[in-house]
């Protein structure tokens, strides 16, 4: 393996970098000097994400094992993209005089996580993608406990890696059945070898379930909601949308790929799955009145119209699921950025908190307001051109009965997201939230979301780029 090849690792090579640097800078600095580490956290992988969009080679290492071509380049990109906004919004509850003496123990565990899910995304090989989802997968539960503090926190760690571990033990029995009966573990040699005899199509169910835990799909979705509320919200806000990104990116690129030839088996299971998480989860979110769990149950419901994209089974199949997700992570964050924004000035998260908040802070509420539109999918906020494209995808496919039930349930969204809307521009309040000045990241993570839900939305050739880098069956 000569050097051009192993730069070919450039996303984790550079990750695993910056998360050195970071650690020689945890031993440097002293307990009075912790708080040098968030500036340069940011800077560190806002320099990470720049070179990610440079030009790679692609190609195959390890035999296979690895692998990097256009898609994926992309897809670790979109990651980071969403990655470097999260870190922005983590600025201000970072600084908490509780947190400062742990800084880099967040970076550190985030870090890791985001390791773990580019190799599961590069994965040619189920042995490779369930070692990046291991590591993507235990960190993730620290980082669900970190406010050690507080007991809903560590019940969520609690709950997220016994759930977990339960999911990877499903997966990972479903890929002994695969590597039983194909007899090898790598993509290529599987997708040949694969066929519909019960024990394969038992297989593939058991690997499926363990990777819809992990999309929040009903019915795999109960740990969703609990995990969410006691997190931390920017934990929580990593959750909900680089988690799962990661994992709707590689579950598309086995089913596109490893599974084509049983597509006449996932495609009606996807069609079921699909229309039960956008309606339940639509349900469940009008009954909430925290906003982090209201916030994932509007996260389920979006992983049921993702699926969408994946019953197209071809190229605008793939490159609909990516344009969605991509939009996905400015729109949800945006919506996260205002409840952190808040909650660290406040101490407040429920809905009604928010009644009267444009007469106090307009500019959060705007912000809030073309959050949840995107997530609706209303025009002219980049949502409603992601969620067209869903319906195109899955339409060209011939699910038209499908579309009409995922328009119905996007109706259904959109009053939920307007009880929120209501809350902040009609509803009045003797005590209204007071004005506040947001911190300088905070204020940049905002814009960023802003920009990208309109901008995404807007530059056609976005997505025409998506989809020229992806791949279909």
């Amino acid at each position: 393996m000569n050097l051009e090849s192993f730069l070919m690792m450039r996303h984790e090579l550079v990750l695993t970098a910056v998360t050195l640097i970071l650690l020689i800078a945890e031993l440097s600095f002293g307990d009075n000097s912790k708080h040098k580490i968030i500036p340069l956290a940011i800077i560190l992988f806002g320099i990470n994400m720049v070179v990610g969009f440079l030009p790679i080679h692609y190609g195959k290492l390890f035999g296979g094992m690895y692998f990097i071509n256009s898609t994926t380049w992309l897809m670790k990109n979109i990651l980071n993209s969403g990655v470097f906004v999260v870190l922005l919004q983590a600025d201000k509850w970072l600084r908490l005089e509780e947190n400062k003496i742990k800084v880099s123990e967040f970076y550190l565990l985030l870090f890791s996580t985001l390791l773990g899910m580019q190799f599961m995304v590069s994965s040619g090989s189920f042995l490779m993608l369930y070692l990046g989802l291991e590591l993507a997968t235990i960190p993730m539960a620290a980082l669900a406990a970190y406010d050690r503090n507080r007991y809903t926190s560590a019940e969520a760690g609690v709950k997220l890696i016994l759930s977990a571990a339960m999911s990877s033990a499903v997966l990972l029995f479903g890929i002994s059945m695969i590597y039983g009966t194909t007899g090898s573990t790598y993509f290529t040699h599987v997708a040949s070898s694969f066929s519909n005899t019960p024990l394969q199509t038992m297989a593939f169910i058991f690997f499926f379930s363990g990777m819809a835990f992990k999309i929040s799909l009903v019915p795999f979705h109960l740990w969703t909601a609990d995990v969410y509320e006691g997190s931390p919200i920017n934990v929580t806000s990593y959750l909900s949308v680089i988690s799962k990104g990661a994992s709707v990116f590689i579950l598309t690129i086995v089913l596109f790929t490893v599974f084509r030839s049983i597509v006449f088996i996932w495609q009606p299971l996807l069609y079921v799955i699909s229309i039960l998480t956008m309606t339940i989860g639509n349900l469940f979110a009008i009954r909430q009145q925290n906003l982090k769990r209201f916030l994932a149950f509007s996260s389920i419901a979006q992983a049921g119209f993702i699926l969408l994209g994946m019953l197209g089974a071809n190229q605008a199949g793939m490159a609909s699921t990516m344009y969605f997700v991509f939009i996905y992570i400015f729109s949800n964050l945006g919506a996260f950025g205002v409840v952190s924004v808040i909650y660290y000035h406040t101490g407040k998260e429920h809905i009604d908190d928010y009644n009267g908040l444009y007469s106090t802070n307009p500019k959060l509420s705007l912000v809030m307001m073309l959050a949840l539109f995107s997530l609706a999918g209303i025009p002219p906020v980049a949502g409603f051109f992601g969620k067209f494209y869903l319906f195109i995808s899955a339409a060209s496919a011939g699910y038209y009965w499908l579309v009409f039930i995922a328009v119905l349930n996007a109706t259904i969204s959109l009053y939920y997201y307007l009880l929120v809307v209501k809350a902040m521009f009609i509803n009045k309040s003797d005590a209204p939230i007071p004005f506040f000045k947001s911190d300088v990241p905070a204020k940049a993570a905002m814009l960023i979301c802003v920009i990208g839900m309109f901008f995404v939305g807007f530059a056609a050739i976005i997505y025409e780029f998506i989809r020229a880098s992806s791949f279909g069956i």
